[in-house]
């Protein structure tokens, strides 16, 4: 996988946060962004980063998402790691 191809995944994550209401309040309240500041920001490296950490928080919301998105369950975490701050991230 390259950078490009993570940023992508982590697109497509926030579209499926964003799609739960309960989901993208939860991001935003970790975050401190309001939805504004999303929106303007998406496509941001380190944002995008934080869409997957905040994904990978929770196995449920990782499982969900990859069954929505059809892709193994390994590859946010393989993602995370291709974008800013994340190599210093261990999701196992």
């Amino acid at each position: 996988m390259k950078a490009e191809q993570a940023e992508l995944l982590a697109i497509q994550a926030l579209g499926h946060i964003a799609a739960e209401e309960e989901l993208l309040y939860a991001f935003l309240g970790m975050t401190g962004l309001s939805p504004d500041e999303l929106r303007g920001r998406a496509a941001d490296p380190e944002i995008l980063g934080g869409v997957l950490d905040f994904l990978l928080m929770d196995e449920a919301r990782v499982l969900a998402f990859c069954g929505a998105a059809g892709i193994p369950p390994d590859r946010p975490a393989r993602a995370r790691r291709l974008l800013p701050g994340g190599e210093e991230v261990n999701w196992t």
